[in-house]
């Protein structure tokens, strides 16, 4: 063997080895991405759940303030008729409710010169003065408020964090068109029927501009070993049970591309015995990275 071609094949296995790091390198850089987007995804999810459940004890709260503002008004309308402010209760409700059970306890107690008897003069149902009533009244209105204001924050946090689930959830779906558009080059182009084939592309590669040639080259390349790789995974993977299988793929949440290509290697019975012995929603996705809806 000439001098030149033998330094050109070992060139060539230092290339496919320097591209087989290059690979590993990009799939661990896209392994921590994955990570770093469900990590967040999954910190969103809990803050949101954190915030719906404050958001029903703020619920809660509000209406035992407006329960407790209902009845302190209920409170003083009973100790206006008691007192007979007016001769309200005296001239107005006593004909009415005299004869009522319960009712007519709040009716006003007077004596033979119709004065109140000084049982009935001794308090305010709790408060001192009808005015000291009314102003807590009013500060249990501030404070109603103030949960209602604190609500309306809650709910626009809520929002902000659904809109950024909806931009993860573009940014995993932009991933799957990415890989169906690659599949549909692959088998329509390169390994169609009447295509030309690795070995024409690679000829052709190297007939173009060097900088162009060596990164589509890398690229046939690169595809070329993996693909050899990918066949001895699926004739293992078959001769094994389907529920093994399947859990080894379930393992490989965070490179699911992966999983794709040793199945889509597979013959089309071991591939549904597969998916039918794994975990539904990672089968769905699965299916739906292999044949995405255009």
């Amino acid at each position: 063997m000439p001098i030149d071609e033998e330094m050109s094949f070992d060139d060539a296995k230092l290339e496919k080895k320097r591209l087989k790091e290059e690979k590993k390198k990009l799939k661990q850089e896209q392994k921590e991405q994955r990570k770093a987007a469900k990590a967040r995804a999954r910190e969103i999810a809990d803050q949101e759940e954190e915030l719906v459940d404050g958001e029903a004890a703020g619920s809660g709260s509000v209406f035992l303030v407006t329960f407790i503002i209902v009845l302190i008004w209920v409170a003083i309308l009973c100790l206006i008729i008691k007192l007979d402010f007016g001769g309200f209760g005296s001239n107005v409700l006593t004909p009415i409710l005299k004869d009522v059970p319960v009712l007519s306890m709040i009716l006003p107690s007077t004596a033979d010169s119709g004065v109140l008897g000084e049982d009935e003069e001794e308090g305010y149902g709790g408060y001192t003065s009808i005015e000291e009533a009314v102003d807590y009244i009013k500060e249990l209105e501030l404070e109603l408020e103030r949960a209602q204001s604190a609500q309306s924050d809650k709910t626009d946090e809520v929002d902000e964090l659904k809109a950024e689930v909806e931009r993860l959830k573009t940014f995993e779906d932009s991933q799957v068109e990415f890989q169906r558009i690659k599949t549909e080059f692959y088998e329509e182009v390169v390994y169609a029927d009447k295509g030309p084939g690795i070995e024409e592309y690679k000829k052709y590669y190297e007939e173009m501009d060097p900088a162009t040639a060596e990164y589509l080259y890398r690229q046939v390349v690169t595809q070329s070993a993996e693909s050899s790789e990918i066949e001895e995974y699926a004739k293992t993977y078959s001769s094994m049970k389907p529920k093994a299988v399947a859990a080894i793929l379930e393992e490989m949440t965070d490179n699911l591309e992966l999983a794709i290509r040793i199945l889509g290697a597979m013959d089309a019975d071991s591939r549904a015995k597969i998916l039918e012995a794994m975990d539904p929603e990672i089968a769905a996705r699965i299916t739906k990275m292999m044949d995405p809806e255009p």
